[in-house]
């Protein structure tokens, strides 16, 4: 995202706020990827903004583990291992049906108008191989979903799961495509118009788990092809 794109996009944000979102966006979304070790004047040049709300950008996403600081000015996306991966299933597992569960009684007939056209983003972006439009439209469809609970505590803990698999997801899109990644948003479609949020529950902790084990397959495909 451009400076110009981060203006419009984060109007009536302040200006470390709007560094902040478009850093995360990158991470979230893979633009940035595991391993990749980037500069603070790097940044400042990618992001096309100034030290200061670069530096906290950074400071904030170090704190939040999307980032790790590695000293001379360098920051690195974390890779995730298998124990990573194994914590973040059950992470996952626990607090994404939670949500789901939570939020079901509380959809109206405009969220679920809502989310389901994000659906049918991400249903178009899988149809046209667009490997960042699919992984914004399912962050998105989650968020949305996961938002209407009115549980700002487990939000926050789940938002900030997804920016430490988000970077590995997209690995997974890069090896695999676009026609085999998670989606199991129109079972939970049909189980919130049918008020049943033990279905959407279920349908949500499907997709969670089918997720990590895409990432578990082509972090296996990366270590056997990085074998000598």
């Amino acid at each position: 995202m451009t400076g110009r794109e981060q203006t419009k996009a984060g109007a009536g944000l302040p200006g470390h706020e709007i560094v902040y979102r478009a850093l995360r966006d990158q991470i979230l979304f893979g633009e940035l990827a595991p391993g990749e070790a980037v500069t603070i004047q790097g940044l400042t040049e990618r992001l096309d903004a100034g030290m200061t709300p670069v530096r906290e950008a950074i400071r904030r996403l170090t704190a939040e583990g999307a980032l790790e600081f590695r000293g001379n000015r360098r920051v690195v996306v974390p890779e995730l291992d298998a124990a990573g991966l194994d914590e973040l299933r059950v992470a996952r597992g626990a607090l994404e049906p939670e949500l789901a569960l939570r939020a079901v009684p509380l959809v109206g007939p405009g969220d679920l108008a809502e989310l389901t056209a994000i659906d049918a983003a991400l249903d178009r972006a899988i149809a046209r191989g667009d490997v960042r439009g699919y992984l914004e439209q399912n962050y998105r469809f989650h968020a949305r979903l996961y938002a209407l609970a009115d549980a700002p505590i487990l939000l926050a803990l789940v938002d900030g799961l997804w920016l430490r698999f988000g970077p590995s997801l997209r690995m997974v899109c890069g090896r695999f495509g676009t026609a085999n990644l998670p989606d199991r948003h129109k079972q939970t479609l049909a189980a919130i118009r049918d008020g049943d949020a033990r279905a959407a529950a279920a349908a949500i902790a499907a997709d969670a788990t089918q997720g990590m084990d895409e990432i578990a397959a082509a972090l296996g495909s990366a270590d056997s092809i990085d074998s000598p």
